[in-house]
């Protein structure tokens, strides 16, 4: 490649989870600090970042279609980097398959960037997939700006090997990130405009470190620490394992205010042969218990959960077993998928894959499922009077949308004198529900 200016804008596109959102705002956040801005709303970037995940089927596929469609006005393609877990997986493959690519990072290296960039302006292509022990964010740069709702990463990396997941190859062992680093850095959101923090890890409840008195806590301490924190109104964390949960966090969803009544716990399966066989460590009837001790805690407790349908071998009985649990649990949301093979996992090679319209059949089955109890928790709030952190603007004037405690999405409109702004948590109570949002009629104004 030849030396080329170095650029004035950026755009991170990031696919996939949480903890990519997060990764995206970190790789803005050490453009920021070498002066390049991001490109204006509408306009080609100079340098253009694609935050891959490798969750999802052909992700890598999709990487390089992504890669050719990239283009500026005058024909010519901006400086590219590739980052996140497509990259940890690809790495050297990416820079032969697509030369228009200057720079390949992995989701352990992203601190690196601008080091890489600098050698892309000198026409130099740079590939970091190392896996370091957590360096990376004690080279991150202070935040600046925060939005009302923020995601702070406290743990990274699984250890859990399920036959189906890329995860512990693309993101390394577990680790979690210091107690104070975290205390500071909550510390610093709540300075620049964050409200509520989301903890975030691939098995966030596997996080412990040691408090400021040097003495051994998990997930739960981490969150009484952070409820001290003034202005800090809301805590949530994702995504949980059930193998890592504890009485302490348990505990915690009754005793901390701050933490919403709220929990992510996938389960995958209802068939306790599946679940053995996707290297799952609970089965169907210990998660049920589970889910009843955090309901005995926190009673109004909203619960969602992860699944995959058309695993290897999953028979209809099976697949049965499924729809029980959905039935016994009645989820306020979830998420489905079809199985999928990812390349290098023990399942792709597992005998017995199920057809493509097998598959399709059972998600569909399964998603109205998921869908009827989505509708009918969200029924179920109507009449209820809550607060709701705003977050954005609606499509129209005085109309402004937010999540209450339950992450439900909230639609309502200012009346009788009363005003709403981004980061405001008003009272509003709720009127209509829909399948995937509920109408409010506002309350109260901002509440201190």
């Amino acid at each position: 490649m030849k030396p080329t200016n170095p650029p004035k804008t950026y755009r991170v596109t990031s696919f996939g989870c949480q903890m990519n959102v997060y990764a995206g705002e970190r790789m803005a956040d050490l453009l920021g600090e070498r002066g390049i801005a991001p490109a204006p709303q509408g306009e080609e970037a100079d340098l253009v970042v694609l935050n891959t995940c490798h969750i999802r089927e052909k992700a890598a596929e999709k990487v390089y279609s992504d890669i050719g469609r990239l283009k500026k006005p005058d024909g010519t393609k901006p400086m590219i980097a590739v980052a996140g877990c497509v990259a940890q997986a690809e790495g050297e493959e990416i820079m032969v398959r697509a030369p228009a690519v200057s720079m390949v990072v992995g989701p352990q290296a992203y601190h690196r960037l601008p080091d890489m960039l600098d050698k892309a302006v000198q026409g130099e292509r740079a590939t970091d997939t190392d896996m370091p022990a957590i360096a990376k964010f004690g080279a991150l740069p202070q935040r600046r700006r925060s939005t009302p709702t923020a995601f702070l990463t406290v743990q990274e990396g699984c250890d859990k090997f399920c036959t189906y997941c890329v995860v512990p190859y693309t993101r390394g062992a577990e680790i979690s990130r210091s107690y104070n680093s975290l205390v500071d850095e909550a510390c610093k959101l709540v300075e620049t405009g964050a409200r509520e923090i989301t903890l975030l890890g691939q098995n966030v409840n596997a996080w412990s470190g040691e408090d400021e008195a040097g003495r051994a806590v998990g997930l739960a301490g981490l969150i009484q620490a952070l409820a001290k924190i003034d202005g800090l109104e809301r805590i949530r964390y994702t995504t949980s394992h059930p193998n890592d949960m504890d009485d302490a966090l348990i505990a915690a969803h009754g005793e901390v205010d701050k933490l919403m009544p709220y929990l992510h716990l996938p389960v995958q399966s209802g068939s306790d042969r599946v679940l053995k066989t996707m290297n799952r460590s609970h089965t169907a009837e210990s998660y049920l218990r589970l889910l009843e001790r955090f309901r005995e805690a926190r009673p109004d407790i909203a619960l969602s959960g992860d699944f995959i349908v058309g695993f290897p071998g999953e028979t209809d009985a099976e697949f049965e077993e499924t729809l029980t649990l959905v039935d016994e649990v009645r989820y306020s949301q979830a998420f489905s998928f079809k199985y999928s093979p990812r390349p290098g996992t023990p399942a792709a090679t597992m005998e017995n894959q199920i057809a493509r319209e097998v598959m399709d059949e059972r998600l569909q089955r399964l998603q109205a499922s998921l869908n009827r109890d989505q509708l009918a928790f969200n029924q179920s709030l109507v009449g209820k009077t809550c607060d709701i952190l705003v977050e954005r603007k609606g499509k129209h004037d005085g109309q402004w949308l937010g999540k209450a405690p339950w992450l439900t999405s909230v639609w309502f409109t200012e009346e009788d004198g009363r005003s709403a702004e981004i980061g405001d948590l008003v009272q509003v109570e709720l009127i209509e529900a829909g399948p995937n949002s509920l109408q409010g009629a506002m309350r109260k104004a901002a509440i201190a």
